[in-house]
């Protein structure tokens, strides 16, 4: 009798183990499915509100420097420095950044420059004028290793038929706060609120790394990634040598270039003739970003193909846009089809361009060439401030706003000219 009993006692404990771990294993296939599979998941969540707070203190900061830098005397060229200095450490960091989360990890890269994103807001409330150039350096360097942590992660975590919607709604996240950073920051400015904007600077670096400190992203490194800057220079050759990753960077620097000389000069432009709202303008752009990000996020192609209508159609509706700008003079109300157009490209350009690249680029240095792919939206939005700046100075904003539209359609000759060869190298 006791045998049977111990019999009993062993098999129903036996039963109950296996039964308990089966349950732990299915929680944990659900949790990860719930919280890390999925683009709109609670963990996901989580990413694009940080992404949001990240970026909202940029939103302020790219209306606001360019005011406060024109009230103390500084020319056009000068505040093109400034703010092209932003995205140009940020394009130089790209691929180091990319190294640094491969062999580190996504989350622990995050935690540690948040602290540094935060420290950098500080500084910006406290300094004038005189350190603005180093202080958007600095910011631009967070952000190369903000953005790579963020990408890199949902590169990997999500599965490949998702990749385009998280790439899309994390994109989506970045221009949320263009709904209301613009347009809080120029109100605050003409109500001469400057301790309200140091205030809220402080509070979104702050919030951002308590966010942070909760995001989903991979704390491991990359499983054979290459670590050595040998390897990142002798990736760099692929820019020029792989024809998927030249063209792609060719349209993005293009679009990224209009969208900088936008959002540098359009605030100043707006004043100087005294026409138009640039706070109403950036709203309507960032609300058109949004919408079609969420909207579409299902329909942006993710099957590693290139689709030559839908960038060309793309590059059309920025070169519209652009020329609008320069008729500002004689356009009216009409100026705001201008962020239509120019809000649809900025939507669909990038996340378009970065999936398909997530599927042709090899995956030994993916990490290293995407972040040469992005390095060149971050010097096409320098360029928009570093080059339109003197172009404006020298003869006109509508000038230089025609200029952009006429880039734009440049590039888009060139996509032409290589529809066939990048299906080429696609069946390759």
């Amino acid at each position: 009798m006791i045998i049977t009993l111990e019999r009993v006692s062993h098999t129903v404990f036996s039963l109950v183990k296996i039964y308990s771990e089966k349950f732990s294993l299915w929680k944990e296939f659900i949790r990860l499915k719930t919280h890390t599979h999925r683009p709109l998941s609670l963990g996901f969540v989580r990413i694009y509100l940080l992404a949001c707070l990240f970026f909202a203190a940029n939103s302020i900061l790219t209306v606001i420097l360019p005011l406060q830098s024109e009230r103390e005397g500084i020319g056009q060229s000068e505040i093109g420095v400034i703010m092209g200095a932003y995205m140009l450490f940020c394009m130089f960091l790209r691929p180091w950044a990319g190294q640094t989360v491969a062999k580190f990890g996504a989350l622990r890269t995050m935690r540690m420059l948040l602290i540094v994103n935060a420290i950098g807001l500080v500084l910006f409330t406290i300094f004038g004028t005189e350190g603005y150039l180093p202080l958007r350096a600095l910011q631009g360097a967070v952000t190369a290793f903000f953005s790579m942590a963020m990408q890199m992660g949902i590169v990997e975590v999500l599965e490949d038929q998702d990749r385009a919607q998280g790439f899309s709604l994390y994109t989506l996240s970045t221009m949320l706060p263009q709904l209301f950073g613009p347009i809080a920051a120029l109100y605050l400015w003409e109500h001469n609120q400057t301790p309200a904007i140091a205030v809220i600077l402080i509070a979104l670096g702050l919030l951002a790394w308590l966010c942070g400190l909760t995001v989903p992203l991979p704390a491991s490194s990359m499983k054979g990634a290459s670590f050595t800057f040998a390897e990142m220079v002798k990736s760099i050759s692929q820019l020029w040598k792989n024809r998927d990753l030249f063209v792609c960077s060719v349209v993005l620097l293009v679009t990224s270039m209009i969208y900088g000389a936008i959002m540098t000069f359009l605030p100043l432009y707006m004043q100087s003739i005294n026409k138009g709202d640039a706070g109403l303008y950036f709203m309507l752009q960032a609300a058109v970003v949004v919408v079609c990000r969420f909207a579409l996020r299902k329909k942006i192609p993710s099957d590693g193909r290139w689709h030559t209508g839908l960038i060309a159609g793309l590059l059309l509706s920025a070169a519209a846009g652009a020329q609008l700008l320069a008729m500002l003079h004689i356009a009216g109300p009409l100026i705001y089809i201008s962020a239509i157009c120019n809000g649809v490209a900025v939507a669909l350009i990038y996340p378009t361009l970065t999936t398909y690249l997530t599927f042709v680029l090899p995956a030994h240095a993916r990490h290293i060439l995407l972040g040469l792919f992005i390095s060149s939206y971050d010097l096409g939005f320098s360029l928009g401030g570093l080059m339109m700046g003197p172009l404006a100075e020298r003869f006109s904003y509508s000038q230089m706003f025609t200029c952009c539209a006429w880039l734009s359609i440049a590039v888009l000759i060139i996509i032409i000219g290589n529809k066939n060869r990048m299906s080429i190298l696609k069946q390759a």
